[in-house]
């Protein structure tokens, strides 16, 4: 006799088997929402999820996102078009008429242009490379570097103020490559100051019929700051190598 509520029990008989009772009820496979990719923040960066999982990957594993710039961001584009702008400059300086000296005007001013729209964009939208630090500068020097010595040989600034300026870049240059392996030196407030200067001191060189003192007085601003910012790089690179030699060392 059965107790109230369960079923009653078969038993079998001689020659006959007892049936095996009926398997559970499969649960209905419950759907799972994947998430979209997140949206880009800003031109060249995109946001995917990180497959380095660390100690503890059981507790929040997947949660985080790694980030990855593109190298060829719209910052790193311009800054390689400011170098490409680089020979129509030249062209345009060296062929005769004040047409022709306007218009490398106007082509010095839009690559100069370029120099502060690229870093803008690079900080606005995070797009800041190790290429970029590196290549920005060399663009901006390969530009002051054409112009001083486009001007130079046609007699209208002084050499010796063309190889103290390209001697300093130059140098900075070098500098920023034997330090490379321990860390990368980006432009610093007084780099940008200097640029802004040469680019000032330079343009009034191109346009016809400016006063030589206001001229004088533009380059030899642009001379102090120069020889400052690269004495500052001298500093900051001997400090980044001492930092890398005591975190060896730790």
């Amino acid at each position: 006799m059965t107790e109230r509520g369960e079923p009653p029990v078969d038993v079998a008989g001689p020659g006959e088997m007892t049936p095996e009772p009926a398997a559970p009820p499969v649960a209905a496979a419950v759907p799972v929402a994947i998430p979209a990719p997140g949206p880009q923040t800003g031109p060249g960066v995109f946001e995917e999820p990180s497959d380095v999982a660390g100690d503890g990957a059981g507790e929040g594993a997947g949660e985080g996102t790694a980030r990855r710039v593109s190298t060829w961001n719209i910052a790193n584009v311009l800054t390689l078009a400011r170098l490409a702008i680089v020979p129509v400059f030249t062209v345009f300086l060296f062929v005769e008429g004040e047409g022709w000296r306007l218009a490398a005007l106007g082509v010095f001013l839009l690559a100069s242009l370029t120099d502060q729209l690229d870093g803008w964009l690079a900080r606005k939208y995070a797009l800041i490379t190790d290429f970029g630090k590196i290549a920005d500068p060399i663009a901006d020097k390969a530009l002051i570097g054409a112009a001083l010595l486009s001007l130079s040989y046609l007699g209208e600034i002084p050499w010796w103020v063309t190889v103290v300026i390209i001697a300093r870049e130059a140098g900075v240059t070098l500098l920023r490559f034997l330090v490379i392996r321990h860390g990368v030196i980006p432009a610093s407030y007084g780099g940008k100051v200097k640029t802004v200067l040469q680019i000032v001191a330079i343009a009034l060189y191109i346009v016809p019929g400016v006063p030589d003192l206001i001229r004088w007085v533009a380059m030899g601003l642009a001379l102090v700051v120069t020889v400052g910012t690269g004495a500052d790089y001298v500093v900051r690179a001997v400090r980044l190598r001492q930092v890398a030699r005591s975190a060896r060392s730790s």
